[in-house]
């Protein structure tokens, strides 16, 4: 499904990922993690296309398609969805009609019909409940005066409504209390399938007890230092990443 190969790239001349290779099938879990500054967030920007970013060599590939002249909103509608650190708050705008919208971008893009109000309402409501989500929530202007759970959940709940290929989890841990972080995960574990895959990427392991991935990669000053199974998370929380920086990665 998604195929890096030797990717280098980064912001304002300051190269941060330094030779990436890395692969990922559908019905498959990565999680890469390293410490702060290693480009973890960098490479999440970078396969979603943002345009801050600049690739100096190698090339980030889905399906077969090669995407270096493709825009975030391209590659959004080719199926990679991209979850924030930090989501921004849309005032005005409700989760519903928000989603609504960006469901039917993407079947535009695809040459379809916007979909059918009463099919949009089902769906709706469908993964709603399959999120335990409020349908008041669904009312409530995007992220504006949403917890930090709150903001999290609503993000699962659009990968939920949009069904991507490849869902990329950009520190979705970060600031989430243990049931908050327990709800998010239950809601990724739902809609993992065979046709699609995730990247999680954290800094720490608690995430990986809910969201077991099948490979772990680590990343430190721009590239994959070790790759491994979900033990490698526990070796990191045990170890620490001057581990890594020490040199017993290799």
């Amino acid at each position: 499904m998604l195929k890096i190969n030797n990717l280098h790239a980064g912001i304002d001349n300051n190269e941060i990922l330094k030779g990436i290779n890395l692969e990922v099938n559908a019905g498959e879990v990565h999680a890469i993690m390293g410490p702060n500054g290693s480009g973890k967030s960098t490479l999440a920007a970078v396969i979603a296309g943002k345009e801050e970013y600049e690739v100096s060599e190698g090339n980030v590939v889905l399906d077969g398609e090669d995407l270096e002249d493709t825009s975030p909103e391209e590659r959004a509608h080719k199926g990679i969805f991209l979850s924030f650190q930090y989501p921004v708050e849309i005032p005005g705008v409700s989760v519903t009609n928000f989603i609504k919208t960006a469901i039917n971008e993407t079947r535009k893009a695809k040459g379809m019909e916007d979909m059918p109000a009463n099919q949009m309402l089902k769906l709706i409501r469908e993964k709603s409940e399959l999120l335990a989500i409020d349908r008041k929530f669904l009312s409530r202007s995007l992220n504006e005066g949403f917890s930090g759970g709150e903001k999290k959940r609503n993000e699962i709940f659009q990968l939920a409504m949009l069904e991507p290929k490849l869902a990329i989890l950009d520190e979705t841990d970060s600031g989430l209390d243990i049931d908050a972080l327990r709800i998010v995960a239950n809601g990724v574990n739902k809609l993992k399938s065979k046709n699609n895959a995730v990247i999680v990427i954290t800094h720490y392991q608690r995430l990986l007890d809910y969201i077991v991935p099948d490979f772990v990669h680590v990343l430190h000053e721009g590239k994959i230092v070790k790759s491994g199974d979900k033990e490698l998370a526990h070796e990191l929380e045990d170890k620490g990443y001057d581990w890594i920086k020490n040199g017993a990665a290799v």
